[in-house]
């Protein structure tokens, strides 16, 4: 009960333009997750940047179970399996970025998609923890069964065999 799992893995790939090039890093996504993404609108009107409120700008897919541990071991070397210890937060959920996509193994450089560079945010929790979320009869958890940033730095050595720097 007390062993840290993967909970969900949250690729977020932010293009800040709707048009041809969403569509390009809607395929992308879908290429290298194999889920459908879903299209994020923009919050607010930013005119500096173009971007008008409601305007779909990102592409967003969540992966789960062990869809979500092959994904990672996918996109992990092209940053050398390492982390920063500082992508850690108090939680133990860690996240990282990619500058160019085409650095992950298997994906070829297409001159009419372009190159995009994305989001990576990892959530590790314990079984048990839907008890703080779930609609009914919430009940907090107790603090030894919270998950610190040392024990998911643990599990992901053991799991994802990454180098803390």
């Amino acid at each position: 009960m007390l062993k840290p799992r993967i909970e969900k893995v949250v690729v977020n790939l932010n293009v800040g333009k709707s048009g041809a090039p969403l569509e390009n890093a809607f395929n992308v996504l879908l290429d290298l997750t194999g889920q459908k993404p879903a299209k994020r609108k923009a919050k607010k009107t930013i005119r500096d940047f173009g971007i008008r409120q409601g305007e779909p700008i990102s592409c967003v897919v969540t992966l789960r179970k062990q869809v979500a541990i092959d994904f990672l071991k996918k996109v992990l070397p092209v940053v050398d399996n390492k982390l920063s210890q500082s992508s850690f937060d108090k939680q133990g959920n860690f996240s990282f970025g990619l500058k160019e996509h085409i650095e992950i193994v298997g994906v070829k450089y297409d001159p009419n998609v372009g190159i995009f560079g994305m989001d990576i945010c990892v959530s590790i929790n314990r079984p048990g923890n839907r008890v703080k979320t779930r609609r009914k009869h919430k009940t907090h958890i107790g603090n030894k069964h919270l998950l610190s940033p040392d024990d998911s730095i643990a599990f992901i050595k053991q799991i994802l065999e990454v180098e803390i720097v």
